[in-house]
Parts: C-alpha cells; sequence; structure tokens
C-alpha cells in the first residue's frame, strides 16, 4: 500500500483503518507513516493525523523515535488543529521520557490557557500535563492553579471533565 495515494483518495474512518491494519506493528511502515504526517502537504498531514495517532497507540513502541519530530510538529502554530488533538491524543495515552516533559508542559499549558483552541485540544492537553505533573511537585502546584483559574471561565464538559479528572490525580 502506498500510504500517501490511500490517503490522498480517501478521508474515513474505514481509510483509516485500513491504513492501521497495513502498519500494524511493522517498524518500517510506521516510519514511513510518520513520515507522511511530518513532511507531506497541509490535507495528507492532516488526513495521516488519524491512523498516526491510532497506530501509535496501539502499539506505543513505535511511536519513541518520533517523538522530537511530533514535538516540532505541536509546536508549529500553522498546523491544522487536528494535528495538534492527534499528537496530544498519542501522548495522553504513553509514557512520555523525561527529556520532554519540560518542553510538552510549556506546550500543554499554552493549548491549555487559550481558549481560542478547539475543546479537544485543550482537554488533550490537560490530560498530557496533568500525567507529566505528577513527577514534579512544583508543576503539579503551578498546573492546579492554572485549573483554578480555567474554572472560572465557561467550560465545554469535556475540559470540565479533564479538569476533574486531572485534580483528582494531582492529590
Amino acid at each position: 500500500m502506498d500510504i500517501s495515494k490511500a490517503l490522498e483518495a480517501e478521508h474515513s474512518k474505514a481509510q483509516t483503518l485500513k491504513i492501521v491494519n497495513y502498519v500494524g506493528r511493522d517498524k518500517r511502515k510506521f516510519d514511513k507513516l510518520v513520515s507522511v504526517f511530518l513532511n507531506s502537504e497541509y490535507r495528507i498531514t492532516q488526513r495521516a493525523a488519524w491512523p498516526l495517532s491510532n497506530s501509535a497507540i496501539v502499539n506505543p513502541a513505535l511511536i519513541k523515535p518520533h517523538f522530537a519530530g511530533l514535538i516540532n510538529k505541536l509546536q508549529n502554530k500553522n498546523e491544522h488543529p487536528a494535528i495538534a488533538r492527534n499528537i496530544l491524543r498519542i501522548f495522553q495515552e504513553i509514557d512520555i521520557p523525561k527529556k520532554y516533559h519540560g518542553i510538552l508542559i510549556d506546550i500543554c499549558f499554552g493549548f491549555i490557557t487559550d481558549l481560542g483552541y478547539p475543546v479537544a485540544v485543550r482537554a488533550f492537553a490537560i490530560t498530557v500535563a496533568s500525567h507529566i505533573c505528577i513527577h514534579y511537585p512544583e508543576l503539579k502546584k503551578e498546573l492546579t492553579l492554572l485549573l483554578d483559574d480555567l474554572k472560572k471561565y465557561p467550560a465545554s464538559p469535556a475540559v470540565t471533565s479533564r479538569i476533574k479528572a486531572a485534580e483528582k490525580l494531582l492529590k
């Protein structure tokens, strides 16, 4: 299967599942999917985000060599929100190496505090941040204060739910 051509042809749940099944546990195929995600034009990158997140969650060991590339992509504010949503979706499900904790906390705090981001991006950022902060008492306090401040504003059920889960985890 040519992953790029498959993504060009269709963007659907069925196509996503075909790509995920094709990739399976094969490192070479997964690396190709990551390459398509990181290096393609806007539409293909956006379409690759869904099968990438599904593949990475099912086979988390495959994503580990690609943390730096995903974090660089996450920092690009010009990307479609689906990119951030799917990268954060991956990061909330896997163990993140300590060397990436600092940069990811900064990124997540930015997503959490910017009410202009879509709900899913903010919700996933809360979960990723809370998973990282449990390792650092000073960051626990900072995130707790941030979440307390966030509760002052009207929030979607998803964000409210993530805030409650994060507070429970941080206590």
